[in-house]
């Protein structure tokens, strides 16, 4: 049986900053104050602070000595840097599937994406809260993923750009709404590529999605600087 501790307080206030800053509702450039969380929150400033450093090594804050944190701003530079390593740790987790599990094994794989699937049709239809939601149900695809793996490091490692690469999605599917149906074609084609056991199809889905969502970011950033 694997050993989980229970999350720490500082953890669980990093999450929920952390999830704010994701969503827009902190802005980049917005400064956090520690006393005011703490107050808003319950717990104490050093708790805060604490968060407040998890959060700076996820690339979610700064932290200026006598400013304090200040949610930090998504820049070219940031985001290839993001992409560049994301990308090939993603290939990695592919491959590493392929290589212990093929065929009717990774069924499972299918019925996650078919969740997935659902989740983007409803939202189709209903016009609901989209970034959240399929960030979610993309993750779970992962999670997944990483059971059939069980490589401890190659999930932490992934697990930690989570909030990292949940911003930049968010950002390109709060501003480009065909990104629904993109993402949903990508998880079948990686679905599809898994179940015929070809890891080279696998890694050029990756590559491609991967590729496109950068370049969908960068235009945003693009845009954001011209204006």
């Amino acid at each position: 049986m694997r050993f989980q501790a229970p999350e720490s307080l500082s953890e669980q206030i990093a999450q929920h900053l952390g999830q704010r800053i994701v969503t827009g509702d902190l802005r980049p450039g917005e400064r956090i104050q520690e006393l005011k969380v703490a107050g808003e929150l319950n717990v104490s400033r050093g708790s805060v602070r604490e968060a407040l450093l998890i959060l700076q090594r996820r690339h979610l804050v700064d932290i200026f000595p006598r400013r304090g944190a200040v949610v930090s701003r998504l820049t070219p530079e940031l985001v290839n840097s993001l992409y560049d390593i994301y990308i090939d740790l993603l290939c990695m987790l592919g491959r590493k599937v392929l290589e212990r599990w093929s065929g009717s094994e990774l069924s499972g794989v299918m019925g996650q994406v078919r969740e997935l699937q659902a989740v983007i049709d409803a939202l189709n239809s209903s016009g609901g809260d989209a970034a959240e939601q399929v960030i979610d149900a993309g993750f779970g695809v992962m999670r997944y993923a990483y059971g059939l793996v069980e490589n401890p490091f190659l999930e932490e490692t992934l697990e930690n750009f989570r909030p990292a690469i949940s911003r930049t999605y968010f950002v390109a599917l709060e501003n480009f709404r065909d990104e629904l149906a993109e993402t949903g074609r990508f998880f079948r084609q990686l679905a599809d590529a898994a179940v015929r056991d070809d890891s080279a199809g696998l890694e050029t889905a990756i590559c491609e999605f991967g590729e496109h969502q950068r370049e969908q970011v960068l235009s945003i950033l693009r845009e954001e600087v011209s204006a």
